[in-house]
């Protein structure tokens, strides 16, 4: 797995995003495709902060279903200006590589959406260089919020093969702290930190929602 780049003292891995799914246009006609993948090959850098090989088998994952999605929308991007109308016009087509892939990247996104919602949960502050002398000890670790996620998530589409894979990398989770002093610059105020955790977390689960919706809906059967 890549060395992942310090972050700046001032600023948040957030900041460092090409596309925050803040920024992904909702509309009645779907989600917007393009900045939709942009935003989720954002999100794979995370697995690199996490800092063990252990996550290269789930950023990969993502990776290969991003790659899926992409190529159906860059064949035929005029009907693929939103993640449903890029499935419905494949699956008209009879194929379904990209929405399958769709499938798998909305659960892979939720499943990092649960993590990190789940250690919001938990916990009431983000340890952060500013407050390191203050920070309390976590009511949950890291490890405990990805398991828990995986679980609910993940896990019941998995098979035997593929479980152990996922479950050494929920083992191999840093410590909360050593995880956010690589999420957040030294200098970030801890309440600022969590403002920026919320906002990117509450924007993918909006998203996720949605798609949740449509992949499971009789318009995304294949």
């Amino acid at each position: 797995m890549a060395a992942q780049k310090p972050i700046a003292p001032s600023q948040t891995w957030f900041d460092t995003l090409q596309t925050h799914f803040a920024d992904v246009p909702i509309s009645d006609g779907g989600i917007d495709t393009d900045k939709f993948l942009s935003a989720a090959e954002s999100t794979t850098s995370l697995f690199d902060l996490l800092g063990s090989v252990a996550f290269t088998p789930v950023k990969t994952d993502m990776t290969g279903n991003i790659k899926k999605i992409r190529t159906a929308y860059l064949a035929n991007p005029t009907q693929s200006t939103t993640l449903q109308s890029l499935c419905k016009y494949e699956l008209s087509t009879g194929k379904h590589t990209a929405t399958e892939g769709l499938l798998w990247l909305v659960r892979g996104l939720d499943f990092t959406a649960q993590a990190l919602r789940q250690d919001l949960t938990q916990n009431p502050t983000i340890p952060t260089a500013s407050d390191v002398s203050t920070a309390q000890k976590p009511k949950a670790e890291l490890a405990e919020c990805f398991r828990t996620a995986y679980k609910g998530t993940l896990a019941p589409h998995h098979g035997f093969m593929v479980k152990p894979i996922f479950s050494a990398a929920m083992s191999a989770t840093p410590y909360r702290k050593d995880f956010y002093a690589k999420l957040v610059g030294s200098q970030v105020p801890p309440e600022k930190a969590r403002e920026e955790v919320e906002r990117w977390v509450g924007a993918l689960e909006e998203r996720v929602a949605i798609l949740k919706g449509f992949t499971t809906s009789k318009e995304a059967k294949w």
